[in-house]
C-alpha cells in the first residue's frame, strides 16, 4: 500500500467532471439516436446529431440539452475517480516507471479498473440514460426520479441485468436480496471493459511513442494527439455494445419480460431487425463526444498533475 498515490484518484475525478459538463449535450444526442427503433421509440425523430441538437433545443428548450446532467456529474465523480485512480495504482504494482509499461499490462489494468468503477457507478448511469432519453417528459429532480424508478421497478430497475444471468443467479442464490447488488453489472461492465481497456492504453502508448520520437515534448500538443487517438479507438470498439447497453438500461420491466435477454441477444436482435449498421447508431456523436471528452479530460488531468503539491 506504500505505492498508493491519492493524486490520480482526486485529479481523475476532477478532470472527469470538467470533461462531462463540456460534452454532455453531445452525449444526450447519442442516447436519443441510439434508442430510436426500440419498441417504445419507433418514430424516427432525429436524422443526425446536429438535427437532434436543433430539434431538442427548439421543442424542449435549451435546458433539455442538459437533461440528466446531475446523475452524469455524480457518476463521473465516482466512476472517473475510481477508474483513473485504480488504473494508475495497478500499473505501479507491475512496473515502477511509466517507460517500462507494455500494452498487455495497460490493457489488463484498464479492463480491471473499467469493470470495477462502472459496476459501482451503475445506478447513476441508469438514471442518466432514463433522463436523457425522455428529456422534459420525465419531470422532477434527480432524487425524485431515482425514487420513482425504485418504487415502480424495484432494485433491478437501478441495476439492470440480462434474463439469462438473472436466471442463473437466482438458481444459485434463491434469496433475491443476495444478488441485488450485482444486477446490471454485466452490460455496463462489458462496455466499460472495452472502452477503458482500449482508451487508456492507447493514450499511454501513443504518448510514450510521441515522446520517444524526439519530435514532441510533454506538452498540450502531445496530450491532444494522444487523447484524440484514444477517443477514436474507443468509439470504434465500444459503439455496438454501447447501443445495446443503452437500450437495456432504457427498457422497462413494469410488465412482462425485458426485450433483450443479454448483451449478445441485444446485438443479434438489433442486427436482425434493423441491420448491422444499427449497431453503429450514434457513432458520430459517440466519437465526437469521446474525442472532445478525452481531449478535455487528459489535458485537464495532465495540467493537474503539474500542480506543485
Amino acid at each position: 500500500m506504500s505505492n498508493l498515490n491519492w493524486k490520480p484518484f482526486i485529479y481523475g475525478g476532477m478532470a472527469s467532471i470538467v470533461a462531462e459538463f463540456g460534452t454532455f449535450p453531445i452525449d444526450l444526442t447519442k442516447t436519443r439516436l441510439q434508442v430510436q427503433g426500440q419498441s417504445q421509440y419507433t418514430e424516427v425523430r432525429y436524422r443526425g446529431m446536429f438535427h437532434a441538437l436543433f430539434r431538442i433545443g427548439k421543442e424542449e428548450g435549451i435546458r433539455a440539452l442538459y437533461s440528466g446532467i446531475s446523475p452524469a456529474l455524480l457518476r463521473q465523480a465516482s466512476y472517473g475517480t475510481i477508474k483513473i485512480g485504480t488504473y494508475n495504482s495497478l500499473k505501479r504494482l507491475f512496473v515502477s516507471r511509466p517507460e517500462d509499461e507494455t500494452m498487455v499490462i495497460n490493457v489488463f489494468c484498464g479492463v480491471v479498473s473499467g469493470v470495477l468503477s462502472s459496476s459501482l457507478a451503475n445506478p447513476t448511469d441508469v438514471l442518466k440514460i432514463r433522463m436523457q432519453a425522455q428529456g422534459s417528459l420525465l419531470q422532477g429532480s434527480m432524487m425524485s426520479n431515482f425514487i420513482n424508478i425504485y418504487q415502480t421497478e424495484g432494485t433491478r430497475g437501478l441495476w439492470r441485468v440480462s434474463g439469462s444471468w438473472r436466471a442463473a443467479l437466482f438458481k444459485k442464490y434463491p434469496d433475491p436480496f443476495l444478488i441485488c447488488p450485482w444486477q446490471g453489472v454485466i452490460p455496463t461492465a462489458q462496455r466499460a471493459a472495452i472502452v477503458v481497456g482500449v482508451e487508456l492504453p492507447v493514450y499511454d502508448i501513443t504518448k510514450k511513442h510521441l515522446l520517444r520520437s524526439g519530435h514532441f515534448g510533454d506538452t498540450i500538443l502531445t496530450h491532444f494527439i494522444s487523447s484524440f487517438s484514444c477517443g477514436l479507438a474507443g468509439a470504434l470498439a465500444s459503439n455496438p455494445v454501447d447501443v445495446v447497453r443503452t437500450r437495456m438500461m432504457n427498457q422497462r420491466v413494469l410488465s412482462g419480460g425485458p426485450m433483450y435477454k443479454g448483451t449478445l441477444d441485444g446485438v443479434m436482435q438489433t442486427w436482425k431487425n434493423e441491420g448491422f449498421f444499427a449497431l453503429y447508431k450514434g457513432f458520430w456523436p459517440n466519437w465526437l463526444r469521446l474525442g472532445p471528452w478525452n481531449i478535455i479530460f487528459f489535458i485537464t488531468f495532465e495540467q493537474l498533475k503539474k500542480l506543485p503539491f
